[in-house]
């Protein structure tokens, strides 16, 4: 891995925490979408899969819910500092 990194220098490594609320709402967003919209679902090609998923969309804005942030974002950074932490000592 550090090999290849040190192959393609244009190349940078966030570091997410798996526990970011913020990554729970998006992964629950595309299991409803892959739950109720796509999973045995028959499709012709690509434009129709395209198409069932603008309908989902359309369907879910029409009663839109706000995300509401509950993670402390003082834990959130300190995770991401421990992230960078581990990610520094690789190198």
């Amino acid at each position: 891995m550090i090999a290849w990194l040190s192959r393609h220098p244009r190349v940078t490594f966030h570091f997410t925490p798996t526990s970011a609320s913020w990554l729970n709402a998006v992964e629950g967003f595309f299991a409803a979408l892959t739950k109720r919209r796509l999973r045995r679902g028959a499709f012709v090609g690509v434009v129709d899969r395209q198409a069932a998923i603008n309908r989902y969309l359309a369907d879910h804005n029409t009663d839109p819910k706000p995300f509401r942030w509950k993670a402390d974002p003082d834990k959130i950074i300190a995770a991401a500092n421990r992230g960078h932490q581990t990610l520094d000592s690789i190198h």
